[in-house]
């Protein structure tokens, strides 16, 4: 456990060779957002410390853990497009910020101090200082999205990898999540349909899970990498993405890290449609008639590979070209 915004918790690691065509993307702007202070809250943040004795390692504990938490506020709120402007933030004590701490857990030793808290921040007071600084932001939290995690293959399992989105801050995060388990009742036909984005696995998931916004994140071990499937509909529209992730000595933080990134992925559509408030950078992407024109570039190797690429692209509602 680390108090920084790299830690176990949080941290995060990270040629086009053909051009395809613009694209005409329905930008689906959702008006069922909601602003809400939840979204100043970053909980079940981890923290640790040593110190001579153990009052001193939860103090300085705390005081790292707030400053590292209020880096992560700001990445939640903030378009990446303006993270170069967070440095002007750099010598801001978040201590001055903080409304409340909430201890979820802990464990000490004579020098040593480990816990997860939540801290929550003063919404008006972060709002007027990234105002202040001219840094456009979002706080506008996006329709609640019914996500559930599904493990294909051996070397875990559906309990195990739930329990890791479990461990991320859904409730407080722009796009707030509501974690399912896979039921039951969804057969194995369905899941390997949802692994080769096939509409009528979709519709297999949305009718066993009744929720108008549904994200499966699919995720399979195998030859020393982590793949990831992000495939449904959240509420900026329908979602296809895939990762993969070369795989740590510790599994489990290689897990833990592609969550992070899905749930920042997420985030980022989300503030990508509703824009900066505050700001002189305006919105991210400009949705003249609810249509947005992107460029993309696609590497692919082979026709088996373009022809699977183009299926995808020709499912994809609201594309052109």
């Amino acid at each position: 456990m680390g108090t920084d915004d790299t830690s176990a918790g949080a941290r995060l690691r990270q040629c086009g060779r053909f051009l395809l065509p613009a694209l005409m993307l329905t930008a689906l702007l959702a008006s069922t957002g909601h602003a809400a202070d939840t979204v100043y809250t970053i909980g079940n943040y981890p923290v640790e410390a040593s110190a001579e004795n153990a009052v001193a390692a939860k103090e300085q504990a705390i005081a790292d853990g707030q400053q590292a938490a209020f880096r992560s506020l700001l990445k939640r709120l903030v378009p990446v497009t303006q993270y170069p402007k967070l440095q002007k933030l750099a010598s801001v004590r978040a201590a001055e910020l903080v409304e409340g701490v909430k201890v979820r857990s802990e464990r000490n030793s004579r020098t040593d101090y480990i816990a997860s808290f939540d801290f929550a921040f003063q919404a008006k007071s972060v709002r007027d200082l990234l105002r202040r600084e001219g840094i456009a932001f979002v706080d506008e939290q996006a329709p609640t999205l019914t996500l559930v995690a599904v493990w294909r293959g051996p070397g875990s399992d559906n309990a195990a990898w739930t329990t890791v989105w479990r461990g991320l801050d859904l409730e407080n995060a722009l796009t707030p999540v509501n974690l399912q388990p896979l039921r039951p009742d969804v057969g194995a036909e369905a899941v390997e349909g949802i692994a080769r984005a096939e509409p009528s696995a979709m519709r297999a998931f949305a009718g066993a899970y009744a929720a108008e916004h549904l994200v499966v994140a699919v995720a399979q071990q195998e030859a020393g990498k982590l793949k990831l499937l992000l495939v449904g509909r959240d509420a900026v529209g329908p979602l296809y993405l895939e990762r993969t992730y070369r795989l740590d000595a510790d599994a489990s933080y290689t897990r833990e890290l592609s969550a992070v990134i899905a749930l920042r992925t997420l985030e980022g559509r989300w503030k990508a449609i509703k824009g900066g408030s505050g700001g002189s950078a305006g919105p991210t992407l400009s949705a003249a008639g609810g249509r947005i024109d992107l460029l993309i570039a696609v590497e692919f190797r082979g026709m088996a590979e373009w022809q699977d690429i183009s299926r995808k692209l020709s499912a994809t509602p609201g594309g052109d070209g």
